[in-house]
């Protein structure tokens, strides 16, 4: 996995990609998002496979944008979830504080 990272974040680069407003990177990752949404919708999995795959490299050149790397972000949020408590509603893991914000 390093190994494409380095090589995604390479072609980025060559691309310019690496000088421009993360905005707009944003912006793509959201348009590939929905793709992998279609795909789920229309129960293709090569079309899934490859739309998950685009949103991933969307991601690893947002954080390069952001002077972060993949492996920071996904730390970090890993961090933050690796003893999260809550439940299962209707097939979607909602998570104990949510439950207990009277305010949502």
């Amino acid at each position: 996995m390093d190994e494409l990272i380095v090589k995604v974040e390479q072609w980025a680069k060559d691309k310019g990609l690496d000088q421009v407003e993360s905005s707009k990177q944003m912006l793509k990752t959201v348009e590939e998002v929905g793709e992998v949404a279609s795909a789920l919708a229309r129960k293709e999995k090569d079309a899934l496979r490859d739309g998950i795959g685009d949103v991933v490299v969307t991601l690893i050149i947002l954080a390069m944008q952001n002077d972060m790397d993949l492996y920071e972000c996904l730390n970090q949020a890993y961090n933050e979830i690796k003893g999260r408590k809550g439940v299962m509603v209707d097939g979607v893991f909602v998570k104990l504080e949510d439950l207990l914000d009277d305010s949502k």
